[in-house]
């Protein structure tokens, strides 16, 4: 059995015993313990580290989560005002008022009133030069964000900072997106229960500071995710405000430079864009040299950028932009604030249409006034004098040519002395009182005693006024006592023909501002305003028919054909007769000719006017007119300081006369209707001249004397024929109450 085993391997089995000798199975090994290892020691700051990753750990995990909530929230805010935003159409025109758009009589454009809209422009259509203009000084990273630039608000708060602002006070970092949301009020429409006012809500709308800031980020965002960066810019061109009324960068252009902003070139381009940092202190309308300095830094910014070459950029700094004819005139400022007083509210001071109104104003024309006046203070007024001036210049029917209501280039609003200033009138009154004489069949030739006299006012006394150079001339012609204006026998004529009636012509002529009640009314104790006194004149100039000034031809909706209403004014009424008229004509031809507006006369043509200076000379005045045009000046002061040797016969007159020469350059010389009316009381007239004036035979006649001014006719030593003041008196009240 030994031997069966011979040479075959131990069975597995086997070989999971101890070997020794093939003795019995192996006990397993027993394993060793390990050694205990030591305990290190603890750190004494472990304890403190394990509290703060403890806290941390709290923190982050409420801090994660309200980042998530917040997140949701905010992308919940983003999506709603995302859903609220319009189509981009319906943001281009912003306005809440209307544009009123004024064209002169050969219908150019003179003026602009409330917010003008020059219609859309698009980031397509606008001219390359202008878009690149906005980005490269508003917003130079715009392409490459998503609404707000971090880095560009940062910058703004170092800014501010440095110069000792604070963080959110001046400079505020905002890009094209977050302006656009300021010019939308984050989305928040006018309405008039919520808000004291527009003001107040656009004042809120451009509001600025941190909270501010948090809430256009949202809004804007919205929009980046709603519209393109090309919708956002074409917004931005339609809404920014850019002076002198002009709502959009359309307006804008149409406004400064007469041209579309498709067309505008690098140097037009950047003075507009520069317009964007402070509208009104940038307005090429306000400081032409001003606009061009921040031009000429937008156009380093486009050449920085890339947008301009070297040579492009130098081209446009060696040919900077120049204003229009229309907006480098600055003329009919007085005139565009009268007409827009003239024009029912509805469609010009809150107008929510755009309205075309066309007017009479003569542009050349109001350019020579200007530059008459101008003349006359530059070289006639010693220098730093605050004295102020109107001007109104007319035609016969009352269309109003030109108008200065004062010294200095009117802002919009401006107080208009010719048309807003009550003043009294003075001697300038004194043809309404002749008016009425010749209406009643005076002749100029009639004789009025030039001597002391005093009248009994019920509950004043007596009344005695004085003639300006306290001297008495006796028996005058009614035109030397117009010419010299003897105030002594205005009162006298005016106590014949009665106030009342007087008052009624004034009034029927436009002088109708409260006409005082007593004898001083002769001597211009009542007021009026420099339009209603040349109007007036107008009113003798075309016969004796009353007028009422306008500027106003006609009104339209912008783009439609019928106006909605027509001329403001006219001939009206017939006041006195045409022949009293042409006899008043040439009773203030001998004002020019030989009384106190010789400074007046004009070399190459007729000319009638009336001097006036009221008491204390705290006004002076000259109207008159040619064939062509009336004109009429006041000057004063707006204190009502009494002026310095000054009359209507001198500055007055002699800015008269300066506007005069020129308005009638080129016109012919036309001769005024004059005539001399037999009196229907004396027989004076008809046939009277020089050499022929009818007189008594009584010997004891008093003797002419030809006066202090070398009145031309009757020639001196002529005996007077008119029957005495007091038959007269009586012959002309008999007449008025129809009594034979």
């Amino acid at each position: 059995m030994a031997g069966g085993n011979r040479g075959k391997r131990p069975l597995v089995a086997d070989r999971r015993y101890s070997s020794g000798g093939g003795q019995g199975p192996r006990k397993p090994r027993t394993p060793k313990t390990p050694a205990p290892r030591r305990a290190r020691p603890r750190r004494q700051h472990g304890l403190i580290l394990g509290g703060i990753l403890f806290l941390w750990r709290m923190i982050w995990a409420v801090l994660w989560r309200v980042t998530v909530v917040a997140a949701l929230i905010y992308g919940g805010i983003v999506f709603y005002l995302y859903q609220q935003l319009p189509d981009v159409n319906a943001l281009l025109d912003g306005r809440a008022r209307g544009s009123v758009t004024l064209l002169d009589r050969n219908a150019k454009v003179f003026a602009w009133r409330g917010e003008t809209f020059g219609g859309q422009i698009t980031a397509e259509t606008v001219s390359p030069y202008l878009l690149h203009a906005i980005v490269a000084t508003e917003d130079k990273r715009f392409y490459r964000h998503f609404g707000v630039s971090p880095r560009g608000i940062a910058s703004a708060i170092s800014i501010n900072v440095s110069e000792g602002r604070g963080a959110f006070e001046g400079n505020g970092g905002s890009t094209i997106t977050q302006q656009v949301a300021k010019l939308l009020c984050l989305g928040v429409e006018y309405d008039a229960t919520q808000w004291k006012s527009e003001a107040a809500y656009e004042s809120d709308c451009r509001s600025g500071g941190m909270w501010r800031k948090i809430k256009e980020v949202p809004f804007a965002m919205a929009m980046e995710a709603k519209y393109s960066k090309a919708e956002i810019l074409t917004i931005y061109l339609n809404r920014a405000y850019l002076g002198a009324g002009a709502r959009g960068f359309e307006a804008a252009a149409q406004r400064y430079f007469g041209k579309s902003a498709a067309n505008v070139t690098p140097a037009e381009a950047a003075m507009l864009a520069g317009l964007l940092k402070a509208p009104s202190t940038y307005a090429p309308t306000a400081n032409i040299q001003r606009a061009r300095d921040r031009a000429n830094v937008v156009i380093g910014l486009m050449e920085e950028q890339g947008y301009l070459t070297a040579a492009e950029a130098e081209d446009a700094r060696a040919n900077p932009a120049e204003l229009s004819q229309a907006a480098r005139q600055k003329s009919g400022g007085f005139f565009a604030d009268w007409v827009m007083e003239t024009t029912p509210d509805y469609l010009a001071r809150d107008t929510t249409e755009d309205v075309i109104i066309e007017t009479t104003l003569d542009q050349k024309m109001q350019a020579q006034v200007e530059d008459s006046l101008k003349w006359v203070f530059e070289n006639k007024v010693k220098a730093g004098s605050k004295a102020q001036a109107a001007i109104v210049v007319m035609s016969a029917d009352g269309a109003v040519r030109a108008m200065v209501g004062g010294r200095d280039l009117p802002q919009a609003g401006d107080f208009n002395r010719a048309t807003q200033a009550l003043r009294q009138t003075g001697s300038a009154f004194k043809p309404f009182i002749y008016a009425v004489a010749m209406d009643l069949g005076y002749s100029p030739m009639d004789y009025v005693d030039d001597s002391p006299y005093t009248i009994y006012v019920p509950g004043s006394g007596d009344y005695t006024p004085k003639n300006y150079d306290s001297k008495f001339k006796g028996m005058i012609t009614l035109t030397q006592a117009l010419a010299e204006s003897r105030n002594i026998p205005a009162v006298k004529i005016q106590e014949l023909v009665g106030r009342d009636l007087v008052k009624k012509v004034a009034t029927d002529f436009g002088v109708a501002t409260n006409l005082a009640d007593g004898p001083a009314l002769a001597l211009g104790a009542s007021e009026s305003t420099l339009i209603d006194m040349t109007g007036a004149y107008a009113g003798i100039l075309n016969g004796g028919s009353s007028v009422t000034p306008y500027g106003l031809v006609s009104l339209k909706l912008q783009g439609e054909a019928e106006p909605l209403f027509g001329q403001g004014g006219g001939i009206g009424e017939r006041v006195i007769s045409e022949t009293a008229a042409h006899a008043l004509t040439y009773m203030m031809t001998q004002v020019i000719e030989a009384g106190t507006g010789t400074r007046a006369r004009l070399s190459d043509r007729e000319a009638a006017g009336k001097t006036g200076t009221t008491n204390s000379a705290r006004d002076a005045w000259f109207v008159g007119f040619t064939a062509d045009y009336v004109v009429g000046v006041w000057l004063g002061y707006d204190d009502n300081t009494p002026l310095t040797g000054v009359t209507g016969g001198g500055l007055p007159a002699e800015i008269w006369h300066e506007v005069m020469v020129r308005i009638n350059k080129d016109l012919p010389a036309t001769p005024l209707q004059t005539e001399i009316p037999v009196s229907r009381y004396t027989g004076a007239g008809a046939e009277a001249s020089s050499d022929n004036v009818p007189y008594y035979d009584d010997p004891s006649a008093p003797v002419y004397d030809g006066g202090a001014t070398g009145e031309p006719y009757p020639p001196a030593g002529t005996k007077l024929g008119p029957v005495p003041a007091d038959d007269m008196a009586e012959r002309i009240l008999n007449e008025v109450l129809g009594n034979n």
